[in-house]
């Protein structure tokens, strides 16, 4: 690349960055914006100060480097608190000199960038001009966060909420209802206001049968509800429905999660909680109703969510915009019965749960029976709920609020992705004592789909990059078993098939469908193997190293691109322990033909091999590459750089990665990418960071490290949905970024890609020269 169009490329990142401030030579010593967040806040015990430690929590998780946040905590005379952590200020919001000293604070710190309200009408209804006038005295960018909207306000709280809107940047509400309210009842201009849903904690989704056990609740039907108790849940309309849910289903147990909420108690006591247990009494109902009379901690109550079969939801009030008990529950599967506040209406709709009426056990009792009757409308409302619910996860939420806060603050901020800690949990859920299942259904390996040579060979890669960087003793038993999978996989005629049932029988599909490209897979990873002679146990090197020696004899019969771009990698591999005349001859061949297709097609606007772009395009000028460093031949070179800076060209823009999707091959004749969204796939992504590895360590030119990055970015949410495509709580890696959704499986293919790319990264990062890496880190994208 030239100077000039380097110089045009690194002028044209400036929106959003995962690595860092370019302004500055480096960002250690930098003095980060900072974000000051009011709110209710632990040790306070509501759902707003556990919404707030979440959504905190989260952002620091995704951007640490990129800005930091402090707390103002709400307290009243009454109800104090000593918080750990960042309390930078305390809020009493019974005094109204209390907000005019903290605006006079706020204003006075150059530090902070942009305040954050999470507001409530009850935190605040005491002092209501003070808080108007504590947002008007504010100079620094305000966004509101109204967690509950009102429908049909009268004069007094329109003109309230007029105000609070006025002098604010930005308002966030988190369902389209509170953003129509807003918009069409208290005349809020819609450009204001932003929907950020609820967010929710993402789940591995363990055993119910397992978690059951543990909490003493084996062979029980569970329904559940839980949060701090008031009479606003409305808890005695389940209990009047038990008796005929009972009648069919006597193996129901009732879980109440949750203590009476402070306030509560400061009012009124126990007067609640005790109705409900003489109600339970009432009924008979003792052997069926459990209380958990505690602030159950979160990783307690994600297991009680698991086990749980239908959740219960039957808050009496309309007006309740959004309920965080409700997202949890969904997000840990399941199946949700609720009454209808908007935030149900619009999750549950076209029918991922059950709706019923404020206060009506009978329908409440029909709903519980059907579903307990129907295993599969069970699951099916579960399944259907959880696709609805992930893109609220937390982190998730954490993207959208930090790209809001970006937009609003007066200087936009870099933001810097953190990249996530590998997690190989997924990896050896997803492999047997024989070798990698192909599909899950969300984590769930899904053994009936049996295994693949693909996915098998794929891991080998990964997990001898893993052993590469970390050494780990563990990681040489799934090497040698993936090794052991491929040596299955080879037939007597030197070829291998790909396709093993789940009781290790090859299927018909390994004769309906060309497998040349899973033969040159294979050759890759064995390749690989040899190649880290100097790290991996002599034994594997050797076995590996006879099986390619099996395959090599007919192997120049195979004319499939991207079959022979992975012989030709997998040969190089090899080279790299010893160089035979055998494998250079084939690397010749191999390349050749490439070079062939590549003059046959080339012309000044398409550089490429082929007359379209497909699938895994970036293994063809890699594979052109490595045949020049085993061979020299500068042609070789040439082809592989000029064709693969025209496809990156292709999927690149200067903030963010769109692999070609599989909704639609690119084709040369219409040589502008088509304006698909969606089906693209995470073994694209991978292969092609893969493919900028092996050219930066070629060339060392910036450009390549830094698509690195943005390509890596796709993964955490830098693509067009903004949403995860990583798990960071399972370790898998989704199937899929679609136009309007993620496919939620994270299968094999997908999982091991996302670990390659991640180590790729990981080892191209380690070979960074200190100086250079934080020269680097000062460029911007988004």
């Amino acid at each position: 690349m030239s100077n000039d169009n380097q110089n045009g490329f690194l002028k044209s990142l400036n929106s959003y960055s995962i690595l860092g401030d370019k302004n500055n030579l480096s960002t250690e010593n930098q003095e980060l914006p900072e974000i000051l967040f009011i709110t209710s806040y632990p040790p306070r015990e509501c759902g707003l100060a556990t919404y707030s430690q979440d959504l905190i929590m989260a952002l620091k998780h995704k951007f640490n480097q990129s800005f930091e946040m402090n707390i103002c905590a709400l307290e009243t005379e009454n109800e104090r608190h000593q918080y750990k952590g960042k309390v930078k200020y305390i809020l009493n919001t019974d005094n109204p000199q209390s907000f005019y000293r903290l605006a006079d604070n706020i204003n006075d710190d150059e530090v902070i960038k942009l305040v954050v309200i999470q507001h409530e009408f009850g935190l605040f209804n005491q002092q209501e001009k003070a808080f108007v006038d504590f947002l008007q005295m504010l100079t620094k960018p305000k966004c509101l966060v109204f967690h509950t909207v009102l429908p049909k306000p009268n004069a007094k709280l329109k003109a309230n909420v007029q105000q609070m809107a006025n002098f604010s940047e930005s308002i966030v509400v988190m369902t389209h209802s509170s953003a129509s309210i807003l918009s069409n009842e208290y005349g809020v201009a819609s450009n204001k206001i932003t929907v950020i849903k609820h967010g929710t904690h993402l789940v591995a989704h363990a055993d119910k049968a397992v978690l059951k056990d543990k909490y003493q609740l084996t062979g029980k039907r569970v329904l559940s509800t839980f949060g701090l108790l008031s009479s606003g849940k409305n808890i005695e309309t389940t209990l009047a429905a038990l008796p005929a849910i009972i009648e069919k289903n006597p193996e129901v147990m009732f879980l109440i999660i949750g203590k009476t909420h402070p306030s509560i108690v400061k009012q009124e006591g126990e007067k609640y909680r005790n109705m409900l247990e003489e109600k339970v009494n009432t009924l008979g109902l003792q052997a069926h109703v459990k209380f958990i009379n505690y602030f159950v901690p979160l990783p307690d109550l994600l297991e009680y969510l698991q086990l749980t079969d239908i959740y219960l939801f039957t808050s009496n009030d309309p007006n309740q915009a959004v309920s965080g008990t409700f997202s949890y529950a969904i997000s840990c599967g399941c199946a949700i019965i609720s009454t209808p506040i908007p935030h149900a209406r619009e999750v549950l709709r076209n029918d991922a749960g059950i709706i019923i009426d404020f206060g009506n056990a009978t329908q409440l009792a029909e709903a519980v029976i059907k579903l307990l009757g129907n295993e599969d409308l069970l699951k099916t409302i579960s399944s259907k709920g959880l696709h609805r619910i992930v893109p609220t996860a937390w982190e998730n939420s954490a993207i959208a609020h930090a790209r809001l806060f970006s937009k609003i603050m007066d200087e936009p901020m870099s933001l810097h992705f953190k990249i996530p800690a590998v997690k190989l949990d997924h990896i050896k859920r997803l492999t047997t004592s024989f070798g990698m299942i192909q599909f899950s259904v969300i984590n769930h390996p899904d053994i009936n789909s049996g295994y693949t040579l693909d996915d098998n060979a794929r891991a080998l890669v990964a997990m001898c990059q893993h052993f590469e960087l970390t050494k780990e003793e563990s990681d040489l038993t799934y090497i040698c078993l993936y090794i052991n999978f491929i040596s299955f996989c080879l037939q007597p005629n030197g070829s291998f098939l790909n396709y093993v049932s789940e009781d290790k029988n090859f299927t018909e599909q390994n004769y309906e469908t060309n497998l040349e490209d899973a033969n040159g897979r294979a050759i890759w990873a064995l390749g690989y193997v040899v190649s880290l002679k100097e790290v991996l146990p002599s034994p594997l090197i050797l076995k590996a190293d006879q099986l390619l020696s099996k395959v090599l004899v007919d192997i120049d019969k195979i004319h499939s691109t991207r079959a022979m771009a992975f012989i030709i990698k997998g040969l190089y591999y090899r080279s790299l322990w010893k160089s035979t005349e055998q494998s250079t001859e084939l690397i010749t061949i191999f390349a050749n033909r490439l070079v062939q297709m590549y003059r046959h097609e080339a012309e000044k606007d398409w550089l490429w091999y082929e007359s379209y772009l497909t699938y895994g395009n970036s293994i063809l000028p890699e594979a052109m590459l490595c045949a020049w460093l085993a061979t020299d031949n500068q042609l070789y070179q040439d082809v592989a750089k000029s064709s693969f800076d025209f496809l990156l060209s292709k999927i690149f823009n200067a903030n963010r990665i769109k692999v070609i999707s599989n909704k639609g091959w690119h084709h040369k004749q219409n040589n502008t990418l088509d304006s698909i969204l969606g089906g693209e796939q995470p073994i694209d992504i991978s292969y092609t960071i893969l493919a900028l590895g092996k050219f930066y360590t070629v060339f060392k030119t910036e450009e390549y490290y830094l698509k690195m990055e943005i390509a890596f970015s796709w993964f955490l949410g830098n693509n067009h949905l903004h949403q995860l495509i990583y798990n960071p709580c399972t370790g898998g890696c989704y199937d899929g970024l679609e136009e309007n959704y993620i496919n939620l499986n994270q299968g094999a293919e997908s999982t091991v890609s996302y670990l390659m790319a991640c180590l790729t990264l990981e080892k191209s990062k380690l070979n960074q020269p200190q100086v250079r890496w934080q020269q680097i880190r000062q460029l911007q994208y988004g």
